[in-house]
């Protein structure tokens, strides 16, 4: 079973940032992609505040939305769209939502999320939390490649997130992360983190990053990857737009619980 991973360098403008999303969409749907993620703020990154806001959708009805639901049945997979601007409570914000779509342009679920991203460090700063509103549900679903845990960029670092999805009986088989992470924190902490996620839940990991310098001179880190639950990069793209895609091995999956059961010897 394949996957994918689509690395985007976003701009400012919703219609041709959809028009790579599909482009890359397509190229991952010819090489045999069953599932196919995109990365944060696909639809649009490096916009002021208000444009982000202005790009907000109600829940279930926006050309974003449209799209991604056209998309997913166009190539017949399962589509993890990134994430987008959708309404919150508070009208001043925004949720950034990631939505799933099956094979059939059907929704399955909604993540919006959690953590969000400070920083400072003299003239490089963020502060999400001041224009986004954090969701409070940790998100899993199943589907044909197993079960499959949502988190978004910043989530990355809270494992105890992705703890919450890996109880047993029922592990998350895989974990799909869609990132913006900036240069500077990416180079110092991206890999590690994400191989660190697959390892202690023994599951894979595809993250779909954005990557490169924007339009208003933002660079993101990209190396969209895939690694499997012993902690490999089976798959990597370093900057630029592409495709990422390695396979699924649901035997690697048995064989690695089986030989080091830590998911059972968990006690707290």
């Amino acid at each position: 079973m394949k996957l994918a991973a689509v690395q985007m360098i976003s701009g400012p403008d919703v219609a041709p940032n959809l028009a790579t999303a599909g482009r890359l969409i397509a190229e991952a749907a010819a090489a045999g992609a069953q599932l196919v993620a995109l990365p944060e703020y696909f639809p649009l990154i490096g916009a002021t505040d208000a444009d982000r806001l202005a790009a907000r959708e109600v829940d279930g009805a926006g050309p974003i939305q449209d799209f991604l639901a056209a998309t997913a049945t166009k190539h017949g997979l399962w589509l993890v769209g990134g994430s987008i601007p959708l309404m919150a409570e508070d009208p001043a914000k925004l949720r950034n939502s990631c939505l799933v779509f099956d094979p059939q342009g059907k929704r399955v679920t909604r993540y919006d999320k959690i953590h969000l991203f400070g920083f400072n460090k003299g003239d490089e700063a963020y502060d999400e939390a001041a224009t986004i509103e954090r969701g409070d549900q940790v998100v899993a679903f199943d589907s044909p490649l197993g079960r499959v845990g949502l988190a978004i960029c910043y989530d990355l670092r809270f494992p105890e997130l992705f703890r919450a999805m890996a109880q047993l009986p029922n592990p998350v088989d895989l974990l799909v992360l869609p990132a913006a992470f900036t240069e500077t924190t990416g180079r110092a902490h991206w890999e590690m983190l994400l191989r660190a996620r697959a390892v202690e839940n023994q599951c894979y990991v595809l993250a779909a990053a954005q990557g490169g310098q924007h339009p208003n001179g933002r660079i993101t880190h990209g190396n969209s990857m895939v690694i499997d639950p012993w902690g490999e990069v089976l798959a990597r793209m370093d900057k630029g737009e592409g495709v990422v895609i390695a396979e699924l091995n649901r035997q690697r999956l048995v064989d690695t619980r089986a030989s080091l059961p830590a998911l059972k010897h968990r006690i707290l």
